[in-house]
């Protein structure tokens, strides 16, 4: 992303991003690392336990289906009992959630069945749209065709068709990255308009529900499920444009945003009608400054951007981002329970030490999962099951908290009987939603 943290400001707009000499995240590319990290199948095609047979209805070309109820979901939430200790929400995202043959994205679903985990998948439209069909895409402020991230190859597509199947079909979401991924120049989606939004959005359903279209391919299955249903929320390229987008996701009927460009770790507000949902400021070891949560910036703030920096400091440089995300993680576990948004991308950036570093704070997590307490490694939509059956009268104390701190008197205290009443809550809200208008 061209955001990114340091000495506590919250991110870098995409001008002072491209004086500093970052590049745009999201892209995809065969890059310096080995093409076989952490044991993976390497061949980028779904590996693992066969999917579940499921009864497809064909929606429009026979692109997309219904298959009923998607499986691997979280029972039905419930809201927080008087003085009980909020779960330890983790989410861990894809930006663009394409695969290039390097094979990470089976290294991550296969991490993810491992410990019966749920993630979410921005997809980027145009990794479905094969590069002789190009044309078809018309980006706003853009010539027709352009793009900032390269088109994948037709076997690189059929991949990412495989892998979004397996991905659904195994309990996690699908979201949308959008298209061209434009942070810069006159066509940037920071300048975009609500309509312009609307434009681009329709685009990157209509790639997903017409891949075969646009392929000409029926040797493979359907995607397994309707997008225009599917599709609740998303993460905008380099974090830029949120305040445009938000009214048409709205229309549509999204339910959260992840494009905040740097949040803190703190109990979520809603935002024009949405959950919004931004990568945090989490400590960065050996530094006096916090990084965004996210494999692009502790890459930008370690080499400067350069993705093929001297081998001699991976080893360091992986010790540093997975530390950042544990700690990141244990400050909210050991005090206000804030859920914690981990960003990424399949890429092999300086060898491949962010996806390592990834990899190792997820086994932390799931571990201490494991060992029993209440920690869930969902999806954003399923995080955002839970916080909307919630009262809002506990929600709001939540909010109370600050960064680190923990509850008063232990959360049965904190959260007991005393919590401010309903209306009470309800009129701070408005107050705070007028004030932020």
């Amino acid at each position: 992303m061209r955001a990114i943290t340091r000495r506590g400001a919250l991110g870098l707009g995409a001008g002072a991003a491209a004086a500093a000499g970052l590049v745009g995240c999201g892209s995809l590319t065969n890059s310096d690392g080995p093409s076989n990290p952490g044991g993976s199948s390497g061949s980028g095609k779904p590996s693992g336990s066969p999917s579940p047979k499921v009864t497809a209805r064909p929606i429009g070309d026979g692109s997309t289906s219904f298959t009923g109820k998607q499986l691997h979901q979280p029972a039905k939430p419930v809201p927080l009992q008087p003085g009980e200790e909020p779960p330890q929400f983790v989410v861990f995202s894809w930006d663009g959630a394409g695969e290039v043959g390097n094979g990470l994205f089976t290294r991550f679903l296969d991490l993810a069945k491992e410990h019966g985990a749920s993630m979410t998948f921005f997809l980027s439209g145009l990794y479905l749209l094969p590069e002789s069909k190009k044309r078809l895409y018309d980006p706003p402020n853009n010539p027709r065709g352009a793009s900032d991230i390269g088109y994948l190859t037709d076997e690189h597509v059929r991949m990412t068709l495989d892998g979004v199947r397996r991905a659904w079909l195994e309990g996690h979401e699908i979201g949308t990255h959008f298209n061209g991924h434009f942070c810069s120049g006159n066509g940037t989606v920071g300048n975009w308009t609500p309509k312009q939004w609307r434009s681009e959005i329709d685009q990157a359903k209509s790639f997903v529900k017409e891949w075969r279209t646009n392929t000409g391919w029926n040797d493979l299955p359907a995607l397994p499920f309707d997008y225009d249903k599917e599709l609740v929320g998303g993460r905008t390229p380099c974090l830029l444009g949120q305040d445009n987008l938000l009214p048409t996701a709205r229309a549509l009927g999204w339910r959260y945003d992840a494009s905040s460009p740097g949040g803190r770790q703190v109990w979520p507000r809603k935002k024009d009608g949405l959950w919004d949902l931004p990568l945090q400021q989490i400590p960065f070891p050996g530094r006096g400054f916090e990084v965004l949560s996210m494999d692009y910036n502790m890459l930008a703030n370690q080499s400067i951007n350069s993705t093929k920096a001297p081998s001699h400091n991976y080893p360091g440089w992986r010790q540093q981002s997975s530390q950042a995300y544990i700690q990141g993680f244990k400050r909210a576990f050991e005090t206000n329970r804030a859920p914690f948004f981990v960003g990424n991308h399949f890429e092999q950036w300086n060898g491949g030490i962010y996806m390592d570093a990834v990899e190792e704070a997820f086994k932390h997590i799931a571990r201490e999962k494991e060992k029993g307490a209440d920690v869930r490694l969902v999806s954003f939509r399923q995080f955002v099951d839970w916080i909307d059956v919630q009262k809002p009268e506990v929600l709001e104390k939540l909010r109370t908290l600050d960064v680190g701190q923990q509850p008063a008197g232990g959360w049965k205290a904190f959260l007991g009987a005393s919590t401010p009443s309903a209306s009470t809550s309800a009129s701070t809200s408005a107050g705070t939603a007028a004030n932020a208008a």
